[in-house]
């Protein structure tokens, strides 16, 4: 590939900048540590990357064939959105006496890059940005998945790193309960242009 560098440059800004995915790993870190979290982070980054690799496979342009199936997954991916932010809240409301929730997944997270916007956008963006139809268009997906795989789990695990300072620093129950909701509320806005664009759509 001839934008190998441009292409580091974009898998960096893309994985370190504020997101669903970085919420998600920042909430779970403050709530269960980095060791229980860590499902969730290869979730999240190798999840990603079988998303690049479909999309780049024609995934995509399967969805501008039968556009109402593209409707129906953004649709449920959105009520999974709202449940996980719902988990969120729930996330170590219990007393240290009791049982603890439960923190998200290997799966929860490689499922959460379907139903993430900004998943979408990075994904068909840097396959329309860094790859060129041709015999060796495959290889340039491979090229692109691996990349992204290997620059996303340092960038993402910074968020991690980063839940696990505010573990310390949140040392009563009644704050980390104000940091899941707060956590929550703000996934809750970045579905917001997801469903607004869903009502928009039927409407139409």
């Amino acid at each position: 590939m001839d934008y190998m560098i441009p292409l580091i440059i974009f898998a960096i800004a893309s994985s370190v900048s504020p997101g669903p995915n970085n919420v998600m790993v920042m909430t779970s870190g403050v709530n269960f540590g980095i060791k229980k979290s860590l499902p969730l982070l290869f979730g999240i980054c190798m999840g990603f990357t079988l998303m690049l690799l479909l999309v780049g496979l024609g995934i995509g342009q399967l969805f501008e064939l039968l556009p109402e199936l593209h409707l129906v997954i953004k649709c449920l991916g959105t009520l999974y959105l709202l449940y996980l932010a719902w988990k969120i809240t729930k996330s170590n409301s219990l007393s240290s006496s009791e049982i603890q929730a439960v923190p998200f997944t290997f799966i929860n997270g490689a499922l959460f890059q379907w139903v993430n916007a900004k998943a979408w956008v990075v994904a068909t963006g840097a396959i329309a940005a860094f790859t060129v139809i041709g015999a060796d268009f495959y290889m340039q997906n491979l090229v692109l998945a691996a990349t992204f795989l290997i620059i996303s789990l340092p960038c993402v695990g910074t968020w991690l790193v980063f839940g696990t300072i505010l573990r310390k620093l949140l040392s009563t129950q009644k704050h980390q309960v104000v940091f899941n909701y707060f956590m929550s509320i703000l996934l809750v806005l970045a579905v917001a242009p997801v469903v607004l664009e869903i009502t928009t759509q039927l409407s139409h």
